[in-house]
Order: structure tokens, then sequence, then C-alpha cells
């Protein structure tokens, strides 16, 4: 393992935040490298050095994760399982197992969450720490590199890790570091060490924004950091001046704890209490799917689903089903409904259902590629903007039709709940 931590200086005291000028911010970044393919590895040691491609295993299968030796012929996440196939015709093609990834990242998340003040787990296999203060008692990188060395020892996981004043700088640190160590970033030298690297490594800059860059000549942060902030906003709006911040090192979001948001829900409450299953099923599978597409939308993923049956006496009988991290409408649509046909009473009415996932992480819908093909993906982002742009009901199941209109906001950008509790049906 080459870990450079030895030869990194020590940590300077760090930037006062803007949500509190006399605090000194020390922020922590984890990343645990190719996470699907090292539990593979984990628990197949014969895997090791390999190329290894996971994701759908057919020809029409699309690559969900790679391993370093893969990418080093070209192969990327997202691109046709038959391409990366013809890439590299000597890797070992795996479907990927969500439950043991699942696992696996829940022992990691346990492991951090334990050890520091304040965990943000930002997605499966990344998570964020609030180190401020800790200096006086034994210094935060010493303690960074001391938690990742734990995390190796107790998961067998290779990691890494970025310390700096922010979550931006920290988290390019974590990339800088890659694979397996560990980058410190000491208060007054974000902006020099952000200024060579790529626009591309800044977070928000995606493959639209980084062409409209380049098109501009800017293909450095260094030349970000030198433009007129009001420039970047003419082209690139209110984004352009956040990403123009970041490309300084400036950045006060706060590292948001982990518990603070673990769950999405809604209920229909039905003007008249119900026996009707067909009508029952219809608005579950409606409230599921519509709370699926909120998850991705957010950029989230749940392993947990509630369903909660409300009778006309004002009983109230619930059911959850663990799952492995998903956002998929196809795998979440048919739990709900199973869900609800166990806790009904086809004797007695109904007052209100209602649904919830939790157990929420970020991640997206990489997960969701070990079973779909590049067809299915492609038909899911197609109709998420379809949605986006016309509505969250601009298109459903027609078994949904009878649910009416649901709410267009979404949760996770602070707003309120996306779906509005006990609306009448």
């Amino acid at each position: 393992m080459n870990d450079v931590s030895n030869t990194l200086p020590v940590p300077a005291p760090a930037r006062p935040s803007a949500h509190d000028p006399g605090r000194q911010r020390s922020i922590l970044h984890l990343d645990l490298d190719t996470f699907f393919v090292s539990v593979e590895r984990r628990m197949d040691s014969r895997l090791e050095g390999r190329p290894i491609l996971i994701g759908g295993t057919g020809d029409r299968g699309v690559v969900a994760s790679c391993s370093y030796e893969a990418r080093g012929f070209g192969v990327h996440s997202g691109m046709s399982m038959k391409m990366a196939r013809a890439m590299c015709p000597e890797a070992v093609v795996i479907r990927g197992n969500s439950m043991a990834y699942s696992k696996q990242s829940e022992i990691v998340t346990e492991i951090v969450r334990e050890a520091v003040p304040v965990c943000e787990k930002s997605s499966i296999d990344e998570f964020y720490a609030d180190l401020s203060g800790m200096d006086r008692f034994f210094g935060c990188w010493q303690f960074s590199r001391e938690l990742r060395e734990r995390v190796i020892r107790e998961s067998g996981l290779p990691i890494s890790v970025g310390l700096s004043t922010s979550k931006t700088v920290a988290k390019v640190a974590t990339g800088e570091a890659k694979p397996n160590n560990a980058r410190h970033v000491s208060r007054g030298t974000e902006r020099h060490f952000l200024a060579p690297l790529s626009v591309r490594k800044i977070p928000m800059v995606g493959a639209e924004t980084y062409r409209t860059l380049r098109n501009l000549g800017i293909s450095t942060i260094r030349t970000l950091q030198d433009m007129p902030v009001e420039l970047i906003q003419q082209v690139l709006g209110k984004n352009g001046v956040a990403i123009w911040k970041k490309a300084q090192g400036l950045d006060d979001a706060p590292v948001v704890a982990y518990n603070e948001r673990k769950s999405i829900s809604t209920e229909r409450t039905f003007a008249k209490d119900t026996t009707d299953g067909d009508k029952l099923h219809a608005i579950m599978l409606a409230m599921a799917e519509n709370l699926a597409f909120q998850l991705r939308r957010g950029d989230k993923l749940t392993a947990c689903v509630t369903v909660k049956v409300r009778y006309a006496d004002f009983s109230t009988k619930s059911m959850q089903r663990r799952i492995p991290y998903t956002a998929a409408d196809h795998q979440l649509v048919p739990i709900a409904k199973d869900l609800l046909e166990q806790l009904l009473d086809k004797r007695v009415r109904v007052r209100l259902i209602g649904v919830r996932y939790s157990h929420l992480v970020g991640g997206g819908c990489q997960i969701n590629l070990f079973d779909d093909t590049e067809e299915h993906v492609k038909l899911y982002q197609a109709l998420d903007r379809i949605r986006v742009q016309y509505g969250d009901r601009s298109v459903v199941r027609a078994a949904g039709l009878e649910a009416r209109t649901i709410g267009r906001t979404n949760p996770f950008n602070g707003g309120p709940p996306p779906l509005l509790a006990h609306r009448h049906q």
C-alpha cells in the first residue's frame, strides 16, 4: 500500500466557517475505492489484480462499476457491457450483489459514525465527517489516518481520504489521493492545490457544464479562478457563481448528520372509507412509483419500504421490508403492493394508506444497473426528464391513473415534502 501520509504537512488552523465565524473547520471526506469491485475481491481473493466488470451480464446490460485494471482499457461506468467486453476481452464479468454491498456499506458506516462527532453518509460508499475542534486533543490529520487504517483493518476494504477546510476541497483531495491513499490540504493552500487540476474535478461540473467551460477556453481550475465571477454568472447563471466559489476553495456547506434525512413518505386519506382492493392497489402503485421518482431526482437510494393501513375504526397496521439499496420503480412498486396485500383485511373498510422509503443514502441509480439493460436505463432517464419538465404525473402507469396529482417539490433541496400528507382521494 502506497501511503504518502508521512510526507504530508501537519494541519494548520482551519478557516472559520460562515455558519460560525469563530469556528475552525476541519472536514474529512472518505471514499471506498471501487467499492463494488473491492467487495467482490474480499469475497473471492482470486479476483485480485484481474480486470473486473460489474453490471448486467448480457450484451444488453450496462457496466455499473469496473476495476482500475479494466479502466486501463478505456472501460467506464455506464458503458454497454457488450462494448466493455470488446475493449477488455479478458475481464471477469460479475452480476452485482446489491445485498452484499449494502451489508458492507453498513459495516463501514458504523465504524465511521462511532468514531467522529458528526458523520454524513453521502452515498453507499462515501462519507463526510466534521472534525472541527478535534485539533486541541490529538490532531485532525493524525486522527484521519488512524480512522482510515481502522476501516481497512475492520472491513478489509481499501479506502481513500481527504482532509481540508471544506467539503469541496476534501472531496477533490480524496480523488487526488486515489487509489487507497490519503491527502491533506491545509488552510491557506486550498486555492493553490486546486489551480492545476481540470475543471471536471469540481463537484457540480458535469459533462454539459464542462463542454460550456471548454468552449470558453477554460480547462483548468486556475483559469476559472482568475476569471471575473460576473462573467461566469452570465454564462452559467447561479450555478456559475457556486462553481466559481468552489474553484476558489470557498465552500461553507455543513456536514449534515446521517440521520437527519431518514425517510420520504406519503399518505392518502379517503373521503369515503373503502374496501375496493383494485382502487387501493392502484393508489399504492401511484404513490410508490412517484416516491421512487423523487428518490432518483434527489440522487437517493432506499433500503427499507414501509406500508401503513388505517381502518375505519382508526386501528392502524404497518409492515416493513429491508431491501438492497435501490431507487427503481420495478423493484420498489411490487414490494409496496405486496406489503399492502399482506396488511389488508378485506372485510374491513380502509380509511388511509401510506408508504415510506427509509434508510436513505445518496448514490443515484448506479446500483440498479446490476439488473437493468441499456434500454431500461435509457427509458428511466427519458421518463424522468418528461416528469421534471411536465410534472410528476405526466407519465404514469395505466393502473395508477386513478390517483390524483402529486406535488412536484424536490424533497432533498430544503423544500417541503414532495407529497402532501393526508390528501383526500
